[in-house]
């Protein structure tokens, strides 16, 4: 593996301010990203008191299914004492879901070092899975590639209804056999036949996407002793109660705050991303139907879909009798994340820093302070014929990104036209259209059925002389198919679908061609936390 940095084009405002604008910081965010900053965290979480011993029962109860590493352990055991947390979360995604979910957890493993080196004292690194997320959609899929494209492998098994992640079972002969098409458009290498036992054996071990997710993700970082919790675990629902029956209580005051705190954002020139409703109640409770988002209304906590209607009290029991029942949305999900953990960092990436660019004021309404927010590592894994394209081709990755591929392949294309054969076609049809010309002026001008039978020939010339150029393109693409194959190569790998290769494929399409290795290798190279781009060669 090699690595370079590169400083890429902030497209996203939001980040941008974040890195270059203190007003930003201090008008949105508790803490700027600074070595002081941390202390001054670290200073005040040591203030507040947390059910450090129940948490770590919690997490350890979650985990043993999968397996405890001995770091892991030391990690659990550090938790129940005095040690500090680098959080982190995704959804689960099929086979990890896209490359940033392994980026996510590279950061909040670095981060974790890191801090704990810098303050001296115990930092563990957190990965908190968003299993309680309905959206199905957002992760039943991965991409393939196909002649230099990206191509969406949809899973097709239908749920009903808005089942959460960790609640959705899959078909596991349906998964099975899905895995198998996915790792048969990867093509054969020597590490598919081990790769694709290992990922069955998952498939066959669980049997909802969260857990297939954890299943993985542990597998990749055990050695690192990264901790893994479900959002939707109903044993951190009990830990939890009493945080949701605080999130009832002030539910009015919260929804106003984050309002005025959207308006703020949007006059600031980044717009709604969260699109607050003042009549919010910021919680989703869990029907028979699946999960359902909760609104205030008379002083009651209703859903108009379903005919769901609790007063205050009667939620406030349901978060102390049955608190699995109840769920967080994306404005009281961090929240509910920094009272449970003593959060130093959270890592999160573009999306999640708009919206929790929205809580401040409602996490001071709680009476605790933000954490650091830790923008996480963003990279592309070059693969050797991708860096071989781009020798062939004489382009850099930055060309990639700045749109110059698009423009070296028509300029390519172009040099490798017949220009002999275009300039006699183009004089050839012009010569023609006079020609038509001339007879339609020999025509008298009542004789309209004749002018009709005219341009219908004419248009038929015009489609053959088309025909002509169309299939001497051909054999340019035919004769020089090797040399544009490198064009496609580059962005279908690189850039896919417009994207950053990072938000669409999954770490299996290297791992396919590099190695189980891939995650442990990558964590031993020297990654920066500086808001950098990353280019590995692998």
């Amino acid at each position: 593996m090699e690595l370079e940095t590169q400083s890429l084009p902030i497209t996203n405002k939001v980040i941008e301010a974040y890195y270059h604008d203190q007003q930003f910081i201090h008008t949105f965010f508790d803490y700027e990203f600074s070595e002081t900053a941390f202390r001054e965290r670290a200073q005040e979480l040591s203030e507040r008191s947390f059910k450090r011993n129940e948490l770590s029962k919690v997490i350890r109860s979650f985990m043993e299914p999968f397996g405890i590493s001995d770091q892991a352990e030391h990690h659990l055991r550090e938790l129940e004492s005095d040690a500090l947390a680098v959080v982190g979360g995704q959804q689960a995604g099929i086979l990890t879901g896209p490359l940033y979910s392994v980026h996510k957890a590279i950061t909040v493993i670095l981060l974790a070092n890191k801090q704990r080196e810098e303050l001296g004292i115990p930092v563990v690194p957190v990965f908190w899975i968003a299993g309680e997320d309905h959206d199905l959609n957002e992760i039943n899929h991965v991409y393939t590639q196909s002649e230099g494209q990206a191509v969406k492998q949809q899973y097709d098994e239908k749920f009903i209804f808005k089942w959460m992640a960790s609640d959705a079972e899959y078909d596991k002969n349906l998964m099975k056999q899905y895995i198998q098409d996915i790792f048969a458009k990867y093509g054969e290498t020597v590490h598919t036949k081990r790769l694709l036992k290992d990922v069955l054996s998952a498939v066959e071990s669980e049997s909802t996407f969260t857990t297939f997710f954890v299943r993985l993700m542990n597998g990749m970082f055990m050695e690192e002793g990264l901790l893994f919790i479900d959002s939707a675990f109903k044993e951190l629902r009990k830990l939890e109660a009493e945080y949701f029956i605080r999130l009832i209580e002030e539910s009015e005051q919260l929804a106003d705050l984050i309002v005025q705190q959207e308006t703020r954002f949007a006059k600031s020139g980044f717009g709604q991303p969260i699109s607050a409703d003042q009549d919010a109640a910021n919680l989703f409770y869990i029907h028979e139907t699946g999960r359902i988002l909760l609104s205030r209304e008379s002083g009651n906590f209703t859903n108009r879909q379903t005919g769901v209607r609790f007063s205050k009290q009667e939620l406030v029991n349901i978060a102390k009798e049955k608190p699995e029942m109840l769920s967080n949305n994306v404005a009281t999900r961090p929240i509910m994340q920094d009272l449970v953990f003593p959060v130093l960092s959270f890592v999160g990436g573009p999306g999640e820093l708009s919206y929790w660019a929205l809580l401040k004021e409602a996490f001071h309404h709680i009476g605790i302070k933000m954490p650091i927010f830790m923008p996480r590592i963003s990279m592309t894994l070059i693969s050797p014929q991708a860096s071989k394209a781009m020798t062939r081709t004489s382009l850099q990755f930055d060309d990639v990104l700045a749109g110059r591929l698009r423009q070296a392949y028509d300029e390519y294309v172009s040099s490798l036209r017949n220009e002999r054969l275009d300039n006699v076609l183009d004089e050839t049809e012009v010569l023609i259209e006079k020609q038509y010309d001339e007879m339609m002026l020999a025509l008298d001008a009542e004789d309209r059925g004749m002018k009709q039978i005219l341009l219908k020939n004419l248009s038929f010339h015009k489609k053959q002389l088309d025909y002509v150029r169309k299939k001497a393109e051909e054999s340019i693409y035919l004769k020089d198919d090797q040399a544009l194959r490198q064009y496609r190569v580059l962005e279908g790998e690189l850039y896919p679908d417009g994207s950053l290769q990072e938000r669409v494929y999954t770490p299996y399409l290297f791992m396919n061609s590099y190695g189980p290795s891939l995650v442990k290798d990558l964590l031993r190279l020297p990654l920066s936390l500086n808001g950098q781009h990353h280019v590995v060669y692998l």
